[in-house]
């Protein structure tokens, strides 16, 4: 016989059972709602008789509600439930072994009411009609479950109730009801009829984009309709509206409306662009009238855009190539600026400043612009010659000539203004020019100081439109005054390069007259005058192999021919500056009876008169200053110097004051008659001959030079 074996490590590892619960055994059970397979089983081997007992006043679980023999393993995990469940069964049968279930004890034990429940038969505890059953046992089999019913919360979770939504994704609807249901179709009438709005007008707003009816274009003015508008224009329907007017106008025969006239489009186009580009009225129709519909759009575009930089190399101390190489290897990226020029270097990128590197520093280039090369290159000063550059300031034209020289001949470099002179100077000693003199005149007064140049360069001061991209003020800082002045002084200055030049020059005898402007009132009315005023010159060829003609006639105005020759540049077209170069070559010497130019004293003196006549209302309209010898008398007097004049009285007063105060700085007291000083400021107080030094003259004792 084995012995016995001892209890397993694997029960001893484990323990005995925890005790039980009674608290948790004498709880009530709920009863679950019976299927619909459960209650038809019930009632196949039902009994007849059936005591029926009341089911609310009973205990809630005294019956098995699924109907099965065992009720061990068919209880799954339930979620809590958020409402009871109220019974199906109204009125239950009481039997033999359910009355102690039906005064409301409770089961201690499983297994006990198992054992009751198997002898009664299904047909005795309910006694319910297939309809009812089946319709309520139908509901309850295609109910949802806890986690599929949306509708079921749980206690944690907020819930809506009563709310009307309007946002799509919510699912918190409001119930539609007889009292709701008119406002809420009313409401949907509405957010419909918004919508239907808003796709109308996105139609439309695309139809704008895409044409422009002549009704759209802005006609009125602010200032008319006494409305000045404070907001912000939209750019982009004045971009396709200013694009459209100029495609109507490029070919306004066939796109034109006919109720509209070609000034009208004009007029409105002019009006966009002022609001668009940022310009006056004036300037942009001056513009406008320049070009073709489509050219002068391209022309205002690229006014938006800066230009290139670009460098110039010193062929006085480096090449080209040599300067490129260097340049690179700094990290700058360049290539020539183009065929036309063979010392021009455009950048593209730079990893250094270029106005700091050792090789600008050392004179091996400087920063120009492109249009600024060609002056000098319409002008191709020859070695050993004497060369005037009138408004050199600050001297890159001037030293691009004396490269082209090789540092020979003699350039006299002049400015009006001393302080753009330091700049010039500085430029010239850092490049290495040696040929240069720098002077401070101002140009109206050659050749009455200086005469007889081979060659003359005339960069003019002008009203710079056609170097709007470097400064945007003159879109708006120019008036009509300004190009009424400003041609008049250029006038002058032409005529002054014209009689600096000497006409018997073996290798030179020319004069080449530039501006960076690109109106007509700056560039062919002023070569125009001076082919008026000066017979002895001609207008030659520039010699630049690109650019374009000039005018030979603007509007109602005509020109020379040979007008032909000078050439224009704009930014759109070669992407330079805007700029004029017109050459001249002077055949003879300037008649004795010509018109001389502004800075003689006689000229002074004359257009000093006009401008007194005109002060005192004596001369009416406007007054040409450039008076011919028509306007002369038979003893050369100007005539209308009887209307004019100095007041010589009251001049003697400013000039005495003014010398006073000029002793005073000096040191000197004013009313010592007897110094040399006093004397030699006032010559008119001493009765001798006094020369300015102070010296007394000859053969005058020192008793007869005091004062009276």
């Amino acid at each position: 016989m084995a012995p016995a074996r001892g209890p397993s490590r694997r029960m001893q590892k484990q323990g005995p059972p925890a005790p039980l619960d009674e608290s948790r055994i004498g709880g009530k059970r709920k009863l679950a709602a019976p299927t619909n397979g459960a209650i038809k089983k019930q009632k196949k081997g039902g009994a007849p008789s059936v005591a029926k007992a009341k089911f609310n006043g009973g205990p809630k679980h005294a019956a098995n509600s699924a109907g099965k023999a065992s009720t061990k393993g068919s209880f799954k995990p339930q979620q809590k439930p958020v409402k009871p469940v109220k019974p199906l069964m109204a009125d239950v049968e009481d039997v033999d072994g359910l009355s102690e279930l039906s005064g409301g004890a409770v089961v201690d034990d499983v297994d006990v009411m198992e054992d009751e429940l198997s002898d009664v038969e299904a047909t005795d505890v309910l006694d319910l009609d297939d309809d009812e059953l089946g319709s309520d046992a139908d509901d309850f089999a295609n109910a949802l479950s806890v986690s599929e019913d949306n509708d079921v919360v749980d206690s944690d979770q907020e819930v809506q109730k009563g709310v009307w939504s309007e946002d799509e994704d919510s699912d918190a609807e409001e119930a539609l009801t007889a009292a709701n249901i008119a406002g809420l179709s009313q409401r949907l009438d509405q957010q419909q009829a918004q919508a239907d709005a808003e796709a109308e007008a996105e139609l439309a707003d695309d139809a704008l984009q895409t044409n422009i009816a002549p009704a759209d274009l802005d006609m009125d003015g602010d200032e008319e309709g006494g409305r000045a508008s404070k907001l912000a224009p939209d750019l982009q329907l004045l971009r396709t509206r200013i694009t459209e007017t100029v495609r109507v106008l490029s070919n306004f025969k066939e796109l034109r409306d006919p109720a509209w006239s070609r000034a009208e489009y004009t007029q409105a186009v002019l009006k966009d662009v002022c609001a668009y580009y940022g310009y006056s009225p004036y300037l942009a129709e001056k513009l406008f009238s320049l070009f073709p519909p489509l050219e002068a759009l391209a022309f205002f575009d690229a006014n938006e855009t800066p230009r290139p930089m670009v460098i110039r190399t010193n062929t006085l101390r480096t090449h080209r190539r040599d300067l490129a190489h260097t340049l690179i290897n700094r990290g700058v990226s360049l290539e020539p600026v183009g065929k036309w020029s063979k010392v021009g270097l455009q950048v593209y990128e730079s990893q250094v400043p270029l106005g700091a590197t050792p090789e600008y520093l050392a004179g091996h280039y400087i920063l120009q612009a492109a249009s600024s090369f060609l002056p000098v290159m319409a002008l191709a000063p020859q070695e050993h010659e004497r060369c005037l550059d009138m408004a050199a300031a600050p001297g890159g034209k001037t030293t691009h000539m004396a490269a082209l020289m090789k540092n020979t001949g003699c350039i006299f470099a002049n400015d009006a203004s001393k302080d753009r002179s330091r700049g010039l100077i500085g430029n010239i000693h850092r490049l290495g020019v040696k040929n240069t003199i720098v002077c401070n005149y101002s140009a109206l007064e050659f050749p009455r100081v200086m005469g007889g140049f081979d060659r003359v360069l005339l960069d003019a001061p002008c009203s710079g439109t056609g170097v709007i991209a470097k400064d945007p003020s003159v879109k708006t800082n120019k008036t009509s005054d300004d190009f009424l002045r400003l041609p008049h002084l250029q006038k002058q200055l032409l005529l002054s390069a014209i009689d600096s030049v000497d006409h018997a020059s073996k290798t030179g005898g020319y004069i080449v007259y530039s501006t960076c402007s690109v109106t007509v009132e700056e560039n062919e009315q002023v070569v125009q005058y001076a082919l008026n005023k000066r017979p002895n010159v001609r207008l030659v060829s520039t010699g630049l192999i690109f650019g374009k003609e000039g005018f030979t006639k603007y509007q109602s105005k005509r020109f020379h021919p040979s007008m032909k020759e000078t050439r224009r540049y704009y930014p759109h077209a070669f992407n330079v500056d805007g700029f004029f170069v017109a050459k001249f070559k002077k055949v003879a010497a300037t008649p004795a009876d010509a018109v001389k130019a502004q800075g003689t004293p006689a000229e002074q003196a004359r257009v000093s008169n006009v401008a007194n006549g005109v002060a005192n209302g004596v001369v009416s309209g406007e007054v040409d200053a450039d008076v011919g010898a028509d306007d002369e008398g038979e003893d050369g007097v100007v005539k209308l110097n009887a209307f004019g004049g100095w007041d010589d009285e009251e001049d003697a007063k400013y000039i005495e004051r003014s010398l006073k105060k000029q002793l005073r700085r000096k040191g000197i007291d004013p009313k010592s008659s007897k110094s040399k000083a006093v004397r030699a400021l006032d010559p008119k107080k001493v009765t001798g001959d006094v020369s300015l030094n102070g010296s007394e003259g000859q053969g005058k004792g020192a008793g007869e030079n005091k004062t009276e």
